[in-house]
């Protein structure tokens, strides 16, 4: 999961030099991440990952970063 989450965010959404250097406790938001983008990121997981992710529970901490993020999208799969 957090490789294709991985995959995604850095070819679709954040644009960086040396993608192998991206830690997964990277901060999206700091590196590029905007609303437009996190509306992206929930759409491919939700639609990759057969789940639905709230909008209630959308809040930067739960995207702030890769380690977050698959975190998140885990405890909403059953």
């Amino acid at each position: 999961m957090k490789s294709k989450l991985r995959d995604f965010i850095l070819g679709e959404l954040i644009y960086c030099e040396d993608p192998a250097r991206f830690g997964d406790d990277e901060d999206l938001l700091e590196a590029g991440l905007d609303s437009l983008g996190i509306m992206r990121l929930i759409m491919f997981a939700e639609r990759e990952f057969n789940i639905t992710l709230p909008d209630t529970e959308v809040e930067p901490d739960s995207v702030r970063s890769l380690n977050a993020l698959t975190h998140w999208i885990e405890s909403h799969r059953s």
